[in-house]
């Protein structure tokens, strides 16, 4: 039987990372889904699409916000210019990307189309009080502060906001067209949904976790199952009928004792057959 797993937020800037990572043994009937933040060069992202095209059938990527940070001595440009040429990596290894048809899952739970998606945030996932000009100040009120307001670049958008109004647009064109002809498995970064941001220790980092304007994309597009890391929580949450997994690796301060790989590899599909509501 084949499985279609995932995993996200692979950092393998981190050795501990790279050292497990390269510890996940060889699924060749599987596919596997990469959620985003595999690291933070394109050394990085060619080492995971290396490794996992060597030990899945297929392999499918969407980008985390790490993937896009401008850091020196980095090629590719920033903003739509380093996301062209992570893309471009990413085919070279025969890699699905955002930007290709999406592939059809034929396996146990499906038929399903896998989504793979690139949305980005826009600060709305704040409480209704805090207007989108405010959202970073409140934040730091806090003492939290995101790396991306000085590493992540939206060229030629003009904030980071204006590209994900821009990519949400691209991506609700696609999704209406292919959830007309089967049920989907939606992949991104960020979470879809405000109320799966749940982060205790810095709750004001969610208005970097999303936009409110794919709330209802798990019922309007006929998902299957939706997919999605940034948190670094793993967890399972039900929402409408519709699974959503946080499927994050994270770091070593996540692991619980000594971590087998395989067991960051969380199933999609089939998946469990119960459903629920919450």
């Amino acid at each position: 039987m084949s499985v279609l797993y995932a995993v996200s937020d692979l950092h393998l800037g981190s050795r501990e990372n790279r050292e497990l990572f390269a510890r996940i043994p060889a699924h060749p009937a599987d596919w596997v889904i990469v959620a985003g933040d595999v690291g933070e060069t394109t050394s990085h992202l060619e080492l995971a699409c290396r490794v996992l095209c060597e030990r899945f059938r297929r392999v499918i990527w969407v980008p985390g916000n790490h993937e896009l940070w401008c850091l020196p001595g980095q090629p590719g440009g920033v903003g739509e210019a380093r996301y062209s040429l992570l893309v471009e990596l990413c085919r070279r290894y025969g890699v699905i990307t955002p930007e290709d048809p999406f592939p059809l899952w034929e396996g146990e739970g499906g038929p399903a189309l896998i989504a793979p998606m690139f949305l980005l945030y826009d600060y709305s996932f704040r409480p209704p009080e805090v207007t989108r000009e405010g959202a970073v100040a409140w934040a730091t009120e806090s003492g939290v502060l995101a790396v991306d307001e000085e590493l992540l670049r939206s060229d030629p958008h003009a904030s980071i906001a204006a590209w994900c109004e821009a990519r949400v647009a691209i991506t609700e064109r696609r999704l209406a067209e292919a959830a007309a002809r089967h049920p989907l498995v939606l992949v991104n970064h960020f979470p879809l949904r405000a109320d799966l941001v749940h982060i205790p220790a810095i709750p004001r980092f969610s208005i970097w976790c999303g936009t409110t304007r794919t709330n209802d994309w798990h019922t309007r597009f006929r998902a299957r199952v939706v997919v999605y890391g940034h948190l670094h929580v793993r967890r399972t949450a039900w929402r409408d009928g519709v699974r959503f997994e946080e499927v994050s690796f994270g770091g070593a301060e996540y692991w619980q004792g000594s971590p087998s790989p395989d067991g960051y590899l969380r199933e999609i599909l089939p998946g469990p057959s119960r459903s629920g509501t919450g």
